[in-house]
């Protein structure tokens, strides 16, 4: 029962030798005799959301809003919202290269355990700065042999 349809063009060759091939999705399918590319009559393009609501979606993204807050609110669904900070960044320079190197510069402390947690600290190699020696109160840490173990009197 396959006929010839000669209002429909592939949207490849450009034929109009195309036939009737079954139905996907409630959407007639074509078959093009030609180059045998097939294809339905009528694409949508007014899929996907617009790009105010992408705009807003990075807006509130931007202000400390997570990414599920914003799908709660907007009904976006938070892998899309990933998407789009993804395809901003990459619009983004990979490197800042400052005109002036600044003379000052910014740390953070960071401590870290290198080796065994047993290590024994001490300030002069006699006195242990162990956690038996500290004990918890209300309010800050406090050494039980603070004087002992910085050698000054209470």
């Amino acid at each position: 029962m396959n006929s010839k349809l000669e209002s429909i063009e592939c949207p490849e060759c450009k034929s109009t030798r195309v036939n009737k091939n079954g139905h996907k999705a409630g959407k007639q399918n074509h078959i093009c005799v030609d180059c045998g590319r097939q294809f339905i009559d009528c694409y949508q393009t007014d899929q996907g959301y617009g790009e105010e609501i992408k705009k807003e979606c990075l807006l509130m993204y931007v202000n400390g809003m997570g990414f599920r807050a914003i799908e709660r609110i907007k009904g976006v669904h938070h892998t899309s919202i990933i998407n789009w900070v993804k395809q901003v960044g990459e619009l983004l320079p990979n490197a800042y290269a400052p005109e002036i190197i600044p003379q000052v510069g910014e740390l953070d402390e960071l401590e870290t355990f290198v080796g065994s947690k047993k290590q024994n600290l001490a300030l002069d190699g006699s006195k242990s700065l162990s956690p038996r020696n500290f004990r918890m109160g209300t309010g800050r840490p406090q050494c039980k042999n603070f004087s002992a173990i910085m050698g000054t009197s209470q």
